[in-house]
């Protein structure tokens, strides 16, 4: 079966789809005329003045349900990984590729505010709907959805847990199938509430987490300030072969720091644009900015962040790529990267026994839990696009089911197989939705040109697509019609009570 998923995989991955997302991200970040620097003040801004409502989160929520899903394994497995098999330059690469890649997260976060619908009391929006929406091809949705519910039901979650119990014990020394339950038990419990119960336990898990960690790697980095310029020389000059060590592996640290840095921030994955339809806002680009900003906290911070620590401390080796897997850099002998974070945490703080296995091990089960949480409103969102009625409902509690047997397996199986599933079911996600974000752009486009223009005449920028020309976007037709009205009425009964 590995070989199956490895072939697979090298197809998948291939040259096209490596340069091709670093290509497409830099396309919307000049057709956006660089909106992920022009707009950072307004991305910041707008995550904290968002309001909830019966059927949407607030900006913040659905800021915290992106976050669970980009904020996990691949900010501290998937960035030590990086540095196995791309050397320190891979690094380099993530932060281009997170650069880039903030304008395609927010081409496919406006795109799925414009095309969201109202169901069942509740914002559902993704890929599946904007595009069945944007193209008029229904077919193409459901093979987004059906692919969507196959790699975050399925394929990806075992990513997530198995590296929360592989943290565990080396850390604490619990059986991964003690770990698996308590995380299915939890998971469980919050699932069965919904997305209003996801989005609060995710408001208040990933900033703590997330904030937590990030304070701990300035620590590390103050305690060996003096290796700052080393370290940055390292990572620049191994991203271009100028290191004699590192020679002629930039093809590596290119491919593996554009996957993991994708497999990270999920930009051009299309997983953010889930939550980012569920926010309640008056104009899509509001959220889709509030989007663009999530791209540079995972991996501008909280990667680069695991990053750091692993190169300040040494705690690495390289794999020269080959098929034997010879190691040209080996500074920490029998170790594998799935440990490298845990091993630089306990370096730097030699005097409190085993702390950095023990951090590390909090940290990950934290990101790595949030992260399936935000796989399963997913999978929900996708069941919802696909059936209605009592077939949606059945569905539903299947794939609750589904998800922890899925968890509950990956906590207990190979570390290497789980990660090549979980590239598989990413793979499949991206191509899809990045050819769609490719056809679909334009209305993106239109609506930040929209914003910027009612911004600039000092207004709270408010959606008419109408208006802008942009067809099926039934959701806000629908509420402007029930706001006109709305005004209207309120302006009768204002005029009824003067002539009385």
């Amino acid at each position: 079966m590995e070989s199956i998923v490895n072939w697979l995989n090298n197809l998948l991955w291939g040259p096209v789809m490596i340069y091709g997302i670093l290509a497409v991200g830099l396309l919307f970040t000049i057709l956006t005329r660089f909106v992920q620097i022009r707009r950072i003040k307004d991305m910041f801004v707008l995550m904290f003045t968002g309001e909830k409502s019966e059927a949407g989160v607030s900006s913040f929520q659905a800021l915290s349900m992106a976050l669970s899903g980009r904020v996990g394994t691949g900010n501290i497995i998937g960035t030590a990984s990086a540095i196995a098999f791309g050397g320190p330059g891979a690094v380099f690469w993530m932060w281009v590729t997170a650069f880039v890649g903030a304008s395609t997260a927010y081409v496919e976060s406006t795109l799925a505010q414009i095309y969201k619908d109202k169901k069942n009391g509740v914002y559902r929006g993704g890929p599946a709907y904007y595009i069945e929406k944007g193209t008029g091809q229904r077919w193409f949705g459901v093979v987004f959805a059906i692919s969507a519910i196959l790699a975050v039901a399925i394929l990806m979650p075992g990513v997530q847990s198995n590296a929360i119990s592989d943290a565990v014990n080396n850390a604490f020394g619990i059986e991964p199938w003690i770990t698996g339950l308590i995380v299915v038990a939890i998971l469980g419990f919050i699932i069965i509430g919904g997305v209003k119960r996801i989005a609060n336990a995710a408001q208040i898990i990933v900033p703590f987490m997330a904030i937590a960690y990030v304070l701990l790697a300035f620590i590390v980095i103050f305690m060996n300030i003096t290796a700052v310029p080393a370290v940055f020389s390292l990572i620049f000059s191994s991203a271009f072969t100028l290191d004699a060590t590192f020679g002629g592996m930039i093809g590596a640290a290119i491919a593996w720091g554009v996957k993991r840095a994708i497999y990270s921030n999920e930009a051009g994955q299309g997983t953010g644009a889930h939550a980012a339809a569920a926010a309640e806002v008056s104009h899509p680009v509001k959220q889709g900015l509030v989007q663009t900003a999530s791209i540079y906290i995972d991996t501008l911070v909280v990667c680069t962040a695991t990053a750091l620590m692993i190169l300040f401390m040494g705690t690495y080796n390289v794999n020269n790529g080959s098929a034997d897997g010879e190691l040209i850099v080996e500074n920490v002998a029998g170790q594998t990267y799935t440990e490298f974070t845990q091993l630089a945490v306990n370096e730097a703080f030699t005097a409190f026994n085993n702390f950095g296995s023990g951090f590390v091990a909090i940290a990950l089960f934290f990101f790595a839990f949030t992260t399936i949480m935000a796989y399963y409103y997913i999978a929900e969102t996708n069941v919802a696009y696909l059936f209605t009625g009592s077939t949606e409902k059945i569905l539903t509690r299947l794939l609750q089911v589904v998800l922890i047997v899925s968890t509950f397996y990956g906590a207990i199986r190979e570390s290497n197989l789980a990660w090549s599933l979980g590239d598989l079911g990413l793979g499949l996600m991206v191509w899809i939705n990045v050819i769609a974000i490719l056809i679909l752009m334009k209305p993106a486009l239109v609506a930040l040109k929209d914003y910027e223009a009612q911004r600039k005449e000092g207004k709270d920028p408010v959606f008419d697509p109408v208006k802008l020309g942009i067809k099926n976007a039934e959701f806000w037709e629908t509420r402007n019609k029930e706001n006109g009205k709305g005004n209207a009425d309120a302006q009768k009964s204002k005029e009824k009570s003067i002539a009385r």
